[in-house]
């Protein structure tokens, strides 16, 4: 993953005023848990205002008019996922607006961090720790376990 888009990425999101939480691979990064990524999770607001405000950031990184179909109503649907994906970049931005019934924007802890003088909201150790603790996936529940030895998280 292009760390220089990355910041690019964040700066927009900054500079718009999107409602969002960073989760997943990257997320461990930034709370000092090395792990491979092949693109950012970005938890969303799905309100149409914070969509709007999303796309106009992704507009300014990205000149790629399928942006305009990413919409509200995909995102607060009955799958509140969308996979975007530049054309002719290796660079993939997962928007989640909801997982199941169990967690939804409003759930999530986050902090702010500044990273290369990029403000960042990255979600909390713990609240990573609820999101992974319960997947099938084996690498979530590897991510689960480094996060519960490392903040104290959960039952052993």
């Amino acid at each position: 993953m292009d760390l220089g888009r990355v910041f690019e990425v964040f700066r927009a999101l900054d500079r718009e005023g999107v409602r969002y939480v960073l989760i997943g691979g990257a997320a461990l990064n930034l709370h000092g848990l090395a792990r491979a990524t092949q693109d950012l999770d970005l938890f969303l607001d799905a309100r149409p205002e914070n969509v709007e405000r999303l796309k106009a950031a992704l507009r300014s990184v990205f000149a790629d008019p399928e942006i305009d179909d990413i919409s509200a109503e995909d995102l607060a649907g009955d799958y509140p996922t969308v996979r975007y994906a530049p054309p002719q970049d290796p660079f993939v931005i997962d928007l989640i607006a909801r997982l199941g019934d169990r967690f939804r924007f409003e759930d999530l802890e986050a902090e702010e961090r500044l990273v290369e003088g990029v403000r960042v909201r990255v979600a909390s150790p713990r609240t990573l720790y609820l999101l992974k603790k319960d997947t099938v996936r084996p690498i979530d529940q590897a991510d689960a376990e480094a996060l519960r030895r490392r903040f104290g998280l959960g039952e052993p």
